[in-house]
C-alpha cells in the first residue's frame, strides 16, 4: 500500500524551529521528486518548497526562501522540511507529496501522485 506520513507539526513561538518529516512506504522516494505544500484556513493550498528527482536541485517560494530547507534521506525513505525564523503566517497544515511522472517537481499541486494526510504547525506566542 502506498502511504506518505508526515511528522512533527507543532505549536511554536514566533522565531522558532520545527523540522516536520515525511516517511514513505509502499514506494521508494528516490524514484521520485518530492514537494512540500501547506494549506491555511479559508486559503488554497499552495507549493513551498520540492527537490527534484532529476538533478537533485531544491526550489523555495518566495515566502519561506532562506528560512525553510527541504531534504531527503533515501536510506530511510523519508523527506524532511526543516523551518527556521517561523512566523505567524507560516501557521498551517502542511503536506508532502511525491511526483513519480513529474519528476522533476514543481510548486503546483496537479503535478503530484502521492500525499499525506497533512501535519499541523501553529505558530503563536
Amino acid at each position: 500500500q502506498v502511504r506518505l506520513v508526515e511528522y512533527g507539526g507543532a505549536l511554536v513561538q514566533p522565531g522558532g524551529s520545527l523540522r516536520l518529516s515525511c516517511a514513505a512506504s509502499g514506494f521508494t522516494l528516490d524514484s521520485y521528486a518530492i514537494g512540500w505544500f501547506r494549506q491555511a484556513p479559508g486559503k488554497e493550498r499552495e507549493g513551498v518548497s520540492y527537490i527534484s528527482n532529476t538533478d537533485g536541485s531544491t526550489h523555495y517560494a518566495d515566502s519561506v526562501k532562506g528560512r525553510f530547507t527541504i531534504s531527503r534521506d533515501n536510506a530511510r525513505n523519508t523527506a524532511y522540511l526543516q523551518m527556521n525564523s517561523l512566523r505567524p503566517e507560516d501557521t498551517a497544515v502542511y503536506y508532502c507529496a511525491a511526483a513519480g511522472t513529474y519528476s522533476s517537481g514543481g510548486l503546483l499541486s496537479w503535478l503530484y501522485d502521492y500525499w499525506g494526510q497533512g501535519t499541523q504547525v501553529t505558530v503563536s506566542s
